[in-house]
């Protein structure tokens, strides 16, 4: 079966994964981390694109962005690639690609669905067994969006931005949003949609979609239980 287009709309939220090539490591070393996330902050920057949330894994990367405009995304995670890549193979005396060749995303309905892809986004390396809490992992935006941490490469959602009227009560709501565990019929609805390439949300948000694009944007079901040869 022939995968589906990529969908992406002007001004509407993003997820996005891309993986390592064979899911082999991308990142080596603190240095790999910083690296990335200054050419991720500059590359949105020049791009117009407002990132709000991420998480760096050791052979993978997550991000939630809202683009002004839609065609901005694939230059965006091109000009990042082949500026990190270039940089890894010089550092470590190697050649070829780094990533996989697609990347995966999703557009994102932007109420409890968007906040829930920043939990999925930031409980990664707790689910990956890299981290006892969200907290304790340097390399993703949990610090910045319920700690209150700065992190100048992030702008906060409207939708994050009404969980307070500060940043102390947004971050205290914020938080509790982490207290109970991930439903697991919520976990299948994120990850396929990110493996098929279609909308996250509710009828009325794939009815939008379809109005605007004039294409019918629907998960399908995989055949098998989501395991971990599914998981993005």
């Amino acid at each position: 079966m022939a995968r589906a287009s990529r969908l992406l709309i002007d001004d509407f939220p993003l997820h996005i994964v891309q993986r390592g090539h064979n899911r082999e490591r991308c990142f080596f070393g603190d240095a790999d981390y910083r690296a990335y996330l200054q050419w991720l902050d500059e590359a949105a920057t020049e791009r117009d694109c407002s990132l709000h949330a991420y998480v760096l894994m050791t052979n993978h990367i997550h991000l939630l962005l809202t683009p002004r405009r839609a065609a901005a995304v694939p230059a965006l995670l091109q000009s990042l690639g082949r500026r990190y890549v270039h940089y890894v193979n010089r550092k470590l005396g190697r050649s070829g690609t780094l990533w996989e060749g697609r990347y995966r995303s999703s557009v994102v309905q932007s109420d409890m669905y968007l906040l829930a892809c920043h939990r999925y986004i930031e409980l990664n390396p707790v689910r990956a067994g890299l981290a006892s809490t969200p907290g304790d992992y340097r390399w993703s935006s949990y610090r910045a969006n319920a700690l209150g941490h700065v992190d100048r490469r992030l702008t906060p959602h409207a939708t994050y931005q009404a969980l307070g009227q500060d940043v102390e009560t947004r971050c205290d709501a914020y938080r509790t949003l982490f207290e109970i565990a991930e439903p697991p019929m919520q976990l299948c609805d994120i990850r396929m949609a990110l493996q098929q390439s279609q909308p996250l949300g509710n009828r009325s948000f794939q009815a939008t979609i379809r109005h605007m694009t004039g294409q019918t944007r629907t998960t399908r079901p995989l055949g098998r239980p989501v395991g971990s040869k599914n998981r993005v």
